[in-house]
């Protein structure tokens, strides 16, 4: 007998909930470095059992975001030989990733949201808005990745720039590190609208030393090397 059955649309498990939820916070630098996360006191927050939110921290765990202490989780304080280690990562990532993009941005209509979002980092500038260049700078992260095709690609890029999410909130509330970043947005934008992807790699990789060397002075690890 030949039904026409469609697939059953299942919700998203309880477990992936309490990740994305975990991993947004962390991402927004609401979870502090050295805080304890408990199981049972997430889990009396999060309104679940306690097994989901033992898996969302262990795996975040497993992708570098959170690292056992005792009976809890904590957001790990980065040393310097971390950070050369992510950075290493994302200058062989990042510009191979935007490379692929330039494929498909000299159509403007492709381009639409970078340009928009290019525009929102120039007036946040303008304004010295640190909290709008924030949203600006993350619409325009967002839109060129959205673009790659290899999506394997995008998640790996997307967890080592998670590890420096954090002290990346605090970078650009200076207005000079604001300035840097518009630039490299705006040599970035530029080749990817002449679909030259070789260029728009090299902003990027030039874009990367400038957030590295910022990052580095952000936590105080300058004079240790």
């Amino acid at each position: 007998m030949n039904l026409a059955l469609k697939p059953v649309e299942r919700p998203v498990a309880l477990g992936e909930q309490v990740y994305h939820r975990l991993r947004t916070l962390l991402r927004s630098g609401q979870i502090e470095v050295g805080q304890p996360l408990q199981e049972v006191q997430l889990a009396e927050q999060l309104g679940v059992s306690r097994t989901p939110v033992r898996h969302a921290m262990a795996r975040l765990a497993s992708e570098g975001m959170l690292v056992s202490d005792g009976r809890s989780f904590v957001v790990p304080r980065l040393a310097l030989r971390d950070v050369d280690d992510i950075y290493e990562v994302r200058f062989l990532i990042e510009p191979a990733a935007i490379r692929s993009v330039a494929a498909f941005t000299t159509d403007r209509a492709v381009r639409a949201p970078l340009d928009a979002a290019l525009a929102a980092a120039v007036a946040a500038q303008k304004a010295n808005d640190a909290n709008a260049f924030r949203e600006a700078h993350r619409q325009f992260r967002a839109a060129w990745l959205a673009l790659v095709p290899n999506r394997r690609l995008v998640r790996v890029v997307e967890q080592y720039a998670d590890h420096l999410q954090q002290i990346r909130a605090l970078t650009l509330d200076n207005a000079q590190v604001r300035a840097i970043v518009l630039k490299g947005h705006r040599r970035i934008a530029a080749a990817l609208a002449s679909g030259d992807g070789k260029a728009a790699a090299a902003a990027m990789h030039n874009n990367l030393i400038e957030a590295k060397r910022a990052f580095v002075a952000a936590i105080g690890l300058t004079d240790h090397r």
